[in-house]
């Protein structure tokens, strides 16, 4: 039987345990909803030890790879997967990316690196853009009266839901090494994306405002510095991978069926 030993899950990779536990795998995981603490070297050794199978959605820290760093050599052999960032492309101006891009340009340099040397270790690297699913998608956020409709023109962003990382996943772990951009098939305009949500919970959408206006934080202003459609061909040809939510029209419907 396969063993996945995650490091760091979180809410994506909480969503890859269960679809490996339903799929006959066996789980273990640091962090504070899995099995051991990540600094409990004794026991993420023994873990290791019996693993076939690694994913580390873990981020850098300190500019810094903490997985890497701590148990990299205890990796070797193991099938390894790692999630990623579609930041590591940088701002293409609203242009299609793939694999091919070039990677380390954006203000996500740390990540950059990360992803780098995970290529470097023959893992199969996941590029995630803007992640949601039940508990964390625009619905909440236009609930709880978070949402915001930002005025910048022709500004387009790619997302994923989280059931789609954990199929993706898998299918990676049973692939070959590499890059892979894990996105739907429909970028579009975070107001598209809040309209629907609205539109969905019955609600008037909020203002349009200016980034200004809006007193985001430095994370979510920068979140609308880049423009970019991310391409996800590379997936679906060596993976046989396809998103079971090609929109976001169809996973907030679901999210919302779900009650998250």
């Amino acid at each position: 039987m396969s063993y996945l030993f995650i490091f760091g899950l979180g809410y994506s990779a909480s969503h890859v345990r269960e679809a490996a536990l339903a799929a006959g795998w066996q789980v273990g995981a640091t962090g504070s909803a899995g099995d051991m603490a990540f600094d409990d070297a004794e026991a993420v050794e023994r873990g290791l030890a019996g693993a076939s199978h690694i994913l580390s959605s873990v981020p850098p820290a300190d500019g810094r790879d903490p997985v890497l760093d701590r148990y990299g050599p205890l990796l070797t052999g193991k099938t390894a997967a790692y999630l990623s960032s579609t930041g590591v492309y940088g701002d293409a101006g609203g242009a299609w990316v793939d694999e091919s891009a070039p990677t380390g340009t954006g203000r996500r340099t740390a990540r950059s690196a990360a992803d780098a040397a995970w290529l470097a270790r023959q893992a199969r690297v996941l590029r995630l853009p803007g992640i949601y699913g039940p508990g964390r998608s625009a619905l909440d956020r236009v609930r709880e009266g978070r949402a915001h409709r930002i005025d910048i023109p022709d500004q387009v962003f790619s997302r994923v839901h989280v059931a789609d990382i954990a199929s993706g996943v898998l299918a990676a772990l049973a692939g070959p090494p590499g890059a892979y951009n894990l996105a739907d098939d429909l970028p579009a305009s975070q107001n598209a994306v809040i309209d629907e949500a609205c539109r969905l919970l019955g609600r008037d959408p909020p203002p349009m405002q200016s980034l200004e206006e809006a007193q985001l934080s430095p994370m979510a202003r920068g979140f609308y510095a880049e423009n970019r459609r991310v391409a996800n061909g590379r997936a679906g040809r060596v993976l046989g991978w396809r998103p079971a939510f090609p929109d976001y029209r169809s996973g907030l419907l679901a999210c919302n069926s779900a009650g998250g």
